[in-house]
């Protein structure tokens, strides 16, 4: 049977994608200088103007207003004309956890088997054998597109580009295998004399052509390259922004569920990202075992309480093994306990920008250490096909 799944992705210089690069940027200084800082930082974009909000409690010395500033130049935003830059006035409203919350966590922080989740909720891990990155191909795609397009921009290929821009790939199934692509659309911020004629032709020769397989590209496949025309005015000058409004660009472009909670400026007492991350570890194994095709993890928590209140393993009718033999494997070498977790994939130090503005899987340009596969836990796996 045939399908068709979009998925979509946007650039560094998007306004909701500016806000989370704002937060990880503060997450990875406080952790810097004390990596048992807590953060839940928010942060909003408007023309001309930076929030930035939230609870954060920390040993730290941090210069807010400096890493935002820092982080809109390093972002691209660096010229008065794209009516955003670094000269942005800059508020900061933050305080420190409220005591209720953090009394599940404090009393014991390093101790897994009493430290307590930050949070209640439900968190997802996603994993398929669609290709090398274990992920949804629209998805890849779509970031691929996104990711070139800032790269010459960067680079000066294509000088005239500025920091926004968005792309979208629609990929037609043949059952689960991934056949073609059925249409591609891409929006570019741009400098005003560029034309369109010439934007659209370098557009498709230097950021679409390079970046998707061309055996999945035929005469049907639609491309729509900044359908509207003009894309002048972009970024935070055109539209506000606001950490967490783009969560399924940041995991499984919409392939996988979602459990609804942001990661950029949360710390890893946050099960939110932590959970998060680590079922995408424990899915990824899975995965690349041969034990399923696609895999999906939930795990859901209460507030103060350490170890998951559920587990289910969900392998779309394409496991080897039965579910509950699965979590039996999961029960014999992970803890999704909070501080256990923070152990394992080291989630006290600063890495969290780099994350922020394109992902935090499947990337090709960096190694999270989330994405790096157990070899004990894949042998024992692979044993029990």
């Amino acid at each position: 049977m045939k399908r068709l799944f979009t998925s979509e992705s946007v650039t560094k210089g998007h306004p909701d994608k500016v806000c989370d690069q704002i937060a990880d940027a503060i997450l990875d200084e406080l952790l810097r200088q004390d990596p048992y800082s807590r953060s839940a930082c928010e942060v909003t974009t408007e023309p001309g103007a930076v929030h930035i909000m939230g609870e954060i409690t920390t040993k730290a010395k941090v210069d807010y207003e400096e890493v935002a500033r820092r982080t809109i130049r390093e972002i691209g935003y660096t010229k008065e004309e794209y009516g955003f830059d670094d000269s942005a006035s800059i508020t900061i409203s933050l305080h420190e956890q409220s005591g209720d919350i953090a009394q599940g966590v404090d009393s014991s922080y390093a101790d897994s088997s009493t430290l307590g989740a930050g949070d209640q909720g439900m968190m997802f891990g996603y994993a398929s054998a669609e290709g090398d990155e274990y992920m949804p191909l629209a998805a890849v795609l779509a970031r691929k597109l996104s990711m070139r397009l800032t790269q010459v921009r960067e680079d000066g290929t294509l000088p005239y580009l500025r920091p926004d821009g968005k792309s979208q790939v629609t990929v037609e199934y043949d059952g689960r295998k991934p056949v073609r692509i059925e249409a591609v659309v891409l929006s570019a911020q741009h400098d005003p004399d560029v034309s369109m004629e010439t934007l659209r032709k370098d557009l498709m020769e230097k950021v679409i052509i390079p970046s998707l397989p061309s055996g999945m590209l035929d005469e049907k496949t639609h491309f729509f390259i900044n359908p509207t025309g003009r894309f002048v005015l972009g970024g935070p000058a055109a539209d506000t922004g606001l950490t967490g409004r783009k969560i399924i660009v940041d995991t499984y472009g919409g392939y996988a569920h979602h459990g609804g909670g942001a990661f950029s400026g949360k710390d890893a007492t946050k099960v939110d990202r932590t959970a998060s991350l680590a079922l995408r570890n424990i899915a990824k194994t899975i995965v690349a075992s041969g034990a399923a095709e696609e895999c999906e993890l939930q795990a859901a928590y209460a507030i103060g309480v350490a170890e998951p209140v559920s587990l289910e393993v969900n392998t779309f009718g394409t496991g080897k093994l039965d579910d509950d033999r699965i979590i039996e494997w999961i029960g014999r070498h992970y803890d999704l306990r909070p501080a256990a977790m923070i152990e394992r994939f080291d989630l006290r130090k600063p890495i969290y920008y780099k994350a922020a503005g394109q992902g935090s899987f499947g990337r090709p340009d960096v190694t999270f250490p989330w994405e790096m596969i157990d070899q004990k836990a894949l042998s024992d796996l692979k044993s029990l096909i």
